[in-house]
């Protein structure tokens, strides 16, 4: 997180952690990520003080509202469920998903152009992906490491 521009956000999802783990690891990482002026956003039912919530339309309950989508079905469903923005995947082949469908270059634009709200790239994603695609706002697991950065 301190390699991030300043103002980027932060999606805490740890689920593997036990809840006690998953909630200490929260507070640790919120605490950094905000140091650095991060938005941090906490997908799962739980309301930890984070600046929005993460996940399918039907889980968007507070603050910011970052759905997931995966096709246009997805994304209208999120706009009618009032998000303020959409994580729309997969892009690229991604580890987390292995042999998933990906949308590809052509595919994500055509349904990121369509969404009214502002839809962040997901899936496979690193710095020379987001200049490949040609779009401003992209995220990543995998893709922040350190040999992954400009």
């Amino acid at each position: 997180m301190r390699a991030l521009p300043r103002g980027s956000g932060f999606v805490f999802r740890h689920y593997h952690l036990d809840p006690a783990q998953r909630r200490a690891r929260f507070d640790e990482l919120a605490k950094i990520a905000r140091s650095f002026g991060h938005t941090v956003i906490l997908s799962g039912d739980e309301d930890w003080g984070a600046d929005g919530s993460y996940g399918p339309p039907e889980r968007l309950d507070r603050g910011l509202k970052l759905a997931t989508a995966h096709n246009g079905d997805e994304i209208e469903q999120a706009v009618a469920a009032g998000a303020d923005a959409i994580f729309l995947s997969p892009v690229f082949p991604t580890a987390s998903h292995p042999g998933a469908r990906t949308l590809g270059v052509y595919g994500f634009q055509v349904l990121a152009q369509q969404s009214p709200v502002p839809v962040i790239a997901l899936g496979g994603m690193n710095a020379k992906r987001a200049v490949e695609l040609d779009w401003p706002r992209w995220g990543a697991i995998d893709g922040l490491r350190s040999t992954n950065m400009p």
